[in-house]
């Protein structure tokens, strides 16, 4: 096996795109993966301008300017690309490992087959898909990775908010047995609200100013819970409200519990995995007096916030859990890329299109 790192490209280049670029560089990934590509329909000065600046994450630490179609990064060479489809890049002739699906424009298995087909050798997509098998594996680090055997060619890296959510409802499932969970998602605004009402979406709340009110959208989220947890299926609820903030998100989660409990229990249970066990690094515990603000560029899937964490009558759980939504995403994306290609580092050849 070669020492090389492994050589992963991406498409699409916003916020999460460029979050993954920053992120590999930040927590000097370099050694391990190298990103040689990256395709957007956006021109090369904006490229270069928005890599070095960012208003929510701040200046790029690191050198960057452009070079013809070359991107250099801190020396390194990222070739540029501006192609509107998959079948417009050759990506077998890039040499790359992995591509990471960055701009969320697909959902369906015969979409993610495009690019197999274009020639790459696997897809990992920075968004759910619109149903289990449009993936062969739908990945939440911490979680279930484990479970990957380095066949899966199509893989999703789940949502902000699953990524989130999952690693709590399992530990607490485990700990003290879950009847029915509630979750209310209290998300910064996104890209799909306009700025001023304009129509932008056919959910006709996502066409109000996303700086002017706190906005009720629809989610899939109880959908993805259960998709990795299936024991918890047909007894979650989920909704989602949006707020007029640029980062940071989180989640109020409602658990009914399987026998009685108390606040000191469950903050116990999740301190104790924020310091050790599989998922530390990944989830963290505060008592602290927070807010949001405090967890911009955090790179954890969950800070569970203790302070806030009720429990009504003996069975009824409220918690609170902060997450980045774009940095932390980011990292997770990062942390399932390398675990794929340590599971089967050969770059395989692409497979036929299905029916």
């Amino acid at each position: 096996m070669s020492n090389r790192p492994y050589r992963i490209a991406l498409n699409g280049y916003g916020r999460i795109g460029r979050c993954v670029l920053r992120a590999l560089h930040e927590r000097g990934a370099g050694a391990r993966l190298e990103i040689v590509a990256l395709n957007d329909l956006a021109d090369q000065a904006s490229i270069e301008y928005l890599t070095r600046f960012d208003s929510t994450h701040g200046r790029f630490p690191g050198e960057v300017k452009v070079d013809g179609d070359c991107l250099h990064i801190n020396g390194d060479c990222v070739r540029v690309l501006r192609q509107a489809t998959p079948e417009g890049i050759d990506w077998a002739a890039l040499g790359i490992d992995l591509l990471l699906e960055c701009s969320g424009a697909y959902h369906t298995r015969a979409d993610a087959q495009r690019f197999l087909a274009a020639g790459a050798p696997r897809v990992l997509f920075s968004q759910p898909m619109a149903s289990e098998t449009a993936v062969d594996a739908t990945v939440v680090f911490g979680v279930n990775q484990q479970c990957l055997t380095g066949e899966e060619r199509l893989l999703s890296n789940a949502s902000c908010t699953t990524n989130c959510g999952v690693p709590l409802l399992k530990l607490l499932n485990e700990a003290v047995g879950l009847e029915y969970v509630s979750i209310t998602t209290i998300h910064s605004a996104m890209n799909d609200q306009p700025v001023i009402d304009a129509y932008h979406h056919e959910d006709l709340r996502r066409t109000r100013s996303a700086f002017q009110s706190v906005i009720p959208v629809s989610t899939g989220l109880a959908r993805g819970i259960e998709r990795l947890l299936p024991e918890l299926s047909g007894r979650i609820q989920a909704k989602a409200i949006r707020v007029p903030t640029v980062n940071v998100s989180c989640l109020d989660i409602t658990l009914q519990t399987a026998r009685d409990t108390s606040a000191a229990e469950i903050n116990r249970v999740l301190r104790e995995a924020a310091e050790r066990g599989p998922l530390q690094g990944l989830i963290a515990y505060t008592e602290l007096p927070h807010a949001s603000c405090d967890f911009n560029h955090d790179p954890h899937s969950a800070i569970v916030d203790g302070s806030q964490t009720r429990v009504s009558g003996p069975r009824l759980v409220n918690l609170l859990a902060w997450f980045d939504n774009e940095w932390g995403f980011a990292n997770r994306m990062l942390d399932v890329a390398e675990h794929i290609l340590a599971v089967s580092p050969v770059s395989i050849q692409p497979a036929p299109v299905k029916d």
